[in-house]
């Protein structure tokens, strides 16, 4: 309620202070009146008891007059006959024109008092008021211009600090607004710059290639071979734009996950179905192992892209006879998969960075990748509510483990 309020009490209690004082300041005059009337009576009598004195009344006579209850006819005829009456001016009657005088001055004076206290107290609330309505107004139009350093006040009671109390929470709410608004903005502008240097190495690639091509069209060997190279140039692009959208929609929340229970062995054997290829062709063991009736609660087709991306890692920092080993288990929290390589193994100044976006290790190494696989599995398992772990030492293999959470709604 307003009367809750810090200046509203403050005020309020001035006024009942000023009424306070006025009721007791009212009782003193009245008193005073009091005293006064009783004083200006006693010298009227005095005055007509010496006045009769003088002319020879005897005292006890004066006595009896003045303390008498019998008619005051007589008397008043004879001050009707002298020209005093109830409507006499009241200037003809020094004593009451003294008295009512100096009454009309005290009166005067309370008043002009109390009126000065009243709007001495009045023009202090509402100055305050004022001032922080003006101080309000230089916050919010802080507000508009995108500067949240200064809030309004809301340690008090009292409805208009409720009022400022949600014009901070609004103020909040547009700052985070605008700070959402500010990363996608970073996001786009770090994906477009991203998405221009990785393909710049693949666009001057292509470009040469069809230079050679045209100048050697007689060469039907050259044309085949760098024929295949632009093919190769082409997958390569047409990979690293789909993964960069599939990143872009994550990041965004685009995504909406289709999660069902999965065997873990079906996951494992479409993930690693592109690859077992490839491996085979560098000379690369790949052994899948796992218990048996190991379910998974999942989006197959991201899960599956994810493992094969971690898979796909492995297999860059291999070399010829290396083995990978991909295994899953199921624990009472998650479902894991773990995928072991005895390859190349990580650096430690690396390790903190392998799930960053465009991350290359600066050692050199295998250079197959273009730092975007890990980045893209971490994603997918992570929107899941799952979890990606990575444990190395350089020259001693690496060991990624992918787990999921548990859906005993589901399982049971």
């Amino acid at each position: 309620m307003f009367w809750k309020e810090r200046y509203t009490r403050i005020f309020l209690a001035e006024m009942f202070c000023i009424f306070a004082l006025a009721a007791v300041t009212g009782l003193l005059l009245t008193g005073y009146r009091e005293n006064r009337m009783q004083n200006l009576l006693f010298w009227h009598d005095a005055a007509i008891a010496s006045s009769l004195l003088e002319q020879g009344i005897e005292k006890e006579a004066v006595a009896t007059a003045l303390l008498s209850d019998k008619s005051l006819v007589p008397g008043e005829a004879l001050l009707y006959q002298i020209g005093m009456s109830e409507n006499t001016d009241i200037r003809f009657v020094p004593g009451v024109y003294q008295f009512c005088a100096a009454e009309r001055t005290r009166v005067s004076l309370c008043g002009a008092l109390f009126f000065v206290l009243i709007f001495a107290s009045v023009f202090r609330y509402l100055k305050k008021r004022d001032n922080l309505y003006r101080t309000a107004i230089g916050i919010v139009e802080n507000y508009t211009e995108n500067d949240f350093s200064v809030k309004l006040p809301e340690l008090y009671e009292g409805t208009l600090y409720q009022l400022f109390s949600r014009i901070n929470f609004m103020a909040a709410m547009l700052k985070t607004k605008q700070e959402a608004e500010n990363k996608v903005k970073e996001f786009l502008k770090n994906t477009v710059s991203d998405i221009s240097h990785q393909l710049k190495t693949p666009l001057a690639a292509l470009s040469m290639y069809q230079e050679i091509m045209m100048q050697e069209a007689d060469q039907t060997d050259t044309v085949i071979a760098f024929a295949q190279k632009s093919e190769t140039a082409l997958a390569r692009m047409e990979g690293l734009i789909k993964t960069l959208l599939k990143i872009t929609r994550l990041d965004a929340g685009n995504v909406s996950f289709s999660k069902k229970l999965f065997d873990a062995s079906e996951l494992v054997m479409q993930a690693v179905e592109e690859l077992e290829y490839r491996a085979e062709k560098e000379k690369k063991k790949m052994i899948l192992s796992g218990e048996k009736g190991v379910r998974v609660w999942c989006d197959l087709e991201w899960s599956r892209e994810a493992l094969g991306n971690v898979v796909k890692n492995a297999l860059d920092h291999t070399e010829e006879g290396d083995l990978i080993t991909i295994t899953w288990e199921q624990t009472p929290l998650m479902t894991r998969f773990t995928v072991k390589d005895s390859g190349e193994g990580i650096s430690e100044e690396d390790i903190h960075h392998i799930f960053k976006r465009f991350y290359r290790s600066k050692s050199g190494g295998n250079s197959q990748g273009i730092g975007l696989g890990l980045s893209l599995a971490g994603s997918v398992i992570e929107e899941q509510g799952g979890t990606i772990s990575v444990q190395s030492e350089k020259g001693n293999g690496t060991v990624f483990v992918l787990s999921f959470p548990v859906c005993w709604e589901r399982t049971v």
